[in-house]
């Protein structure tokens, strides 16, 4: 008899692994939230246009290249559209990767419904990826995987391991009122702890600690730094904990803090997995949309690129002005396009119209002189002649009419008019459907939409989620910057007497004008300069470099000033910590110039123009960095040296700033003086090129 046991338990060892080796998935498809009100009356979120995909396709794209091969799509409002959509998709095709794709009808109202509805039908049957249907993500998951299967052989209650992603506090995609904080033992990856803190308020920002929990670790770490995009990898445990607690509603705040918290009584133990090398985010409001949009558009997120085609039927390619275009898109030769935007199929840009960093859907029509800037049109959007759009998304068949303009933070719903002569204040939410969403033909303000528009402002309840006032507008606020920061550069610091020289690209006309020293410019001074300076120090590439700063000047709405500024800053503190580790003042210069050129180069725009204010301004913000650092006048002439040896000033930048009324005064006089000797050089050589001319004309005669 004892013999049988054993060559049953031999049998039963390989059906076990193969189990494990078929990975499953749920993805919430429904995030249960009201943050893309008034879009999600008419349909659901993971059907919105991300740079002309649905959002869904990028989660789909994601579960595919990690293994997958079942997947569980839990939908709650609009779930016919979620069904016609996948079933007329490449997913539902023979070449599909997946053996399994299915939608799961509920009506559900939170995510912890959703979870105990899935435990109820009894679909998973070993370890599962739990991600919601917003997620944009190139993380290899098979690290992260096999870790948990170790971790799980060793101990079966090690129940769950999240991936997260290393950023930078302030990342334009991280939640801004409210910040994740995770607290992990550094040698298990166990999470320990976790908690949302507010970014700030009266209340300060803290962390609730156990104490037993300090006394019981040898150490912790306490990680503000991590965006939590919500790929869980989980055993079939996770569901069972769901059911037997009615009171978990959410991932996080519920579920996550409520078994850590219960750690005595159940034992369960929550993992972390964290990439700092990979990207990863969710599209969990419309901050985080813009944010996003501007990293597929910036290429961070490859392979998911519009060029890559992906979704059938679409053809777009890469220019090499930096934009993504498909077929049969007209252009007049009058038009502006800047570099850094989408244009959809069959979409028609007018003579005279501008449109910068920006996403127009396919069939778009944009009239005559318009003016479309960090805004987002989806599939058939009309715009007539001499309109405005800044920061704003306009939805599927909507129209506006001629000389419109829709202010900051304006969300215009589905097929809504907007009348000619019509301003759209900022912030508001126009739409044609009630909170049923069905279309409701007595929804129209004229004092809103004008006489002849279609639509009405959306009166709707707010989130009820605590980040939703941080989470439900497009503009984008960055919180007070680290005060650690500000040995970054002393600019900030210094008096006001220093004024920017006037900006003269398109984009200057759209922004206002304020101080140096307030908040906002400060706040992007003090950021953009730990960002550029990180890459100087890592070596990164030029062009990885910009891409990031240029994204990040987009979410703020930041000058080429405070570019220049931000970059001047960056690199004056690394040649100076290059000259501390023992480099030599001139080599150090010559390093950093020579090897990021191209960053400089990409802040200055007047190569072609008899005046050059955009080389006088850097040349002036280089001068007010060094007033107040030990050897900047020397500093000043060889950085100015180089900076005109390598081209990227020429020499009527360098006289037009040498003559310039702001180079001269007080401390800024006093730093440029060693630079007299390259400006003789100069004048000398320019008076022995005119006599050379003088000697050639005479003896041609």
């Amino acid at each position: 008899m004892p013999p049988k046991p054993q060559k049953a338990k031999g049998k039963q060892k390989p059906q076990e692994e193969q189990r494990e080796e078929s990975l499953q998935a749920v993805v919430l498809a429904d995030s249960f939230e009201t943050r893309f009100v008034p879009f999600t009356l008419e349909k659901p979120r993971c059907l919105l246009p991300l740079a002309n995909t649905p959002l869904i396709e990028y989660t789909l794209e994601y579960l595919a290249s990690s293994g997958v091969e079942d997947v569980f799509i839990y939908c709650g409002l609009h779930t016919e559209q979620v069904e016609d959509y996948i079933n007329s998709s490449r997913w539902k095709l023979p070449t599909s990767p997946y053996k399994t794709l299915v939608i799961l009808k509920s009506d559900a109202t939170s995510v912890g419904d959703a979870m105990r509805d899935i435990d109820n039908r009894d679909l998973i049957t070993g370890d599962f990826l739990l991600v919601a249907g917003d997620v944009v993500s190139n993380i290899s998951v098979e690290p992260a995987l096999i870790r948990h299967r170790q971790r799980r052989e060793k101990d079966k209650n090690a129940i769950m391991t999240m991936v997260l992603r290393e950023a930078d506090i302030n990342h334009t995609s991280r939640p801004q009122s409210r910040k994740p904080v995770f607290v992990i033992n550094p040698t298990t990856d166990r999470c320990l702890h976790y908690e949302e803190v507010h970014a700030s308020g009266s209340g300060g920002r803290h962390v609730n600690l156990d104490p037993d929990l300090l006394s019981e670790q040898a150490e912790i770490d306490i990680r503000e730094d991590l965006i939590d995009c919500y790929i869980d990898i989980c055993t079939p445990d996770v569901l069972g904990l769901w059911s037997d607690n009615f009171d978990y509603q959410s991932v996080r705040t519920s579920f996550l803090y409520g078994v850590l918290k219960d750690y005595e009584l159940n034992g369960k133990t929550i993992h972390t997995y964290i990439v700092a090398d990979q990207y990863a985010a969710r599209v969990r409001s419309l901050r985080a949309y813009d944010a996003v949009s501007k990293d597929i558009m910036g290429r961070l997120a490859y392979p998911l690129c519009p060029d890559s085609n992906r979704v059938t039927g679409h053809n777009y390619y890469y220019s090499k002005k930096g934009t993504y275009e498909e077929s049969s898109v007209s252009k007049a030769r009058s038009c502006m396009i800047s570099s850094r935007c989408i244009l959809g199929q069959d979409t028609i840009v007018g003579d005279g119209a501008t449109v910068r960093d920006s996403i127009l859907g396919r069939r778009c029509q944009v009239g005559k002189n318009t003016v479309i800037e960090d805004s987002y049109l989806w599939d058939g959007v009309i715009v007539g002649d001499g309109s405005i759009i800044r920061k704003a998304i306009i939805a599927q068949g909507a129209v506006i009419g001629n000389n419109c303009t829709v202010e900051s933070g304006a969300l215009i719903s589905y097929d809504v008019r907007i009348a000619d002569l019509t301003k759209i204040s900022g912030f508001r939410r126009i739409t044609r459907a009630n909170h049923e969403g069905k279309a409701a033909q007595d929804l129209t303000s004229k004092s809103i939409v004008g006489e002849g528009g279609d639509g009405d402002e959306d009166s709707g309840g707010s989130d009820s989620d605590a980040d939703s006032s941080d989470s439900s507008n497009l503009i984008y606020r960055n919180a007070q910057a680290s005060g650690s920061m500000s040995s970054v550069s002393t600019l900030h610091s210094e008096g006001s007497d220093f004024e920017p020289v006037e900006d003269r690209t398109r984009r200057a006309s759209f922004i206002s004008e304020a101080s140096e020293d307030s908040a906002p410019n400060r706040d992007f001074h003090l950021e953009a300069t730990a960002s550029i300076l990180d890459g100087l120090q890592k070596e990164d590439l030029p062009e990885n470099i910009f891409l990031e700063l240029n994204a990040f000047r987009m979410t703020v709405d930041a000058s080429q000033h405070e570019i220049r500024r931000a970059v001047v800053a960056a690199f004056v503190k690394r040649i100076t910590n290059l000259e501390h580790s023992g480099t030599a003042m001139t080599e150090a210069v010559t390093r950093v110039l020579t090897r990021y050129k191209a960053v400089v180069e990409r802040t200055i725009f007047d190569q072609d123009s008899h005046d050059k204010p955009d080389q006088v301004d850097f040349l002036l913000c280089l001068q007010k960095e060094l007033t107040s650092r030990e050897k900047g006048d020397t500093l000043m002439l060889h950085m100015t040296k180089e900076l005109y040896d390598l081209e990227i000033v020429e020499e009527d930048g360098v006289m037009q700033w040498w003559t310039s009324k702001q180079s001269n005064e007080g401390s800024m006089g006093k730093v440029r003086g060693p630079t007299q000797q390259l400006i003789t050089f100069l004048e000398q050589a320019e008076e022995e090129s005119e006599s050379d001319d003088d000697e050639e004309d005479e003896d041609e005669e």
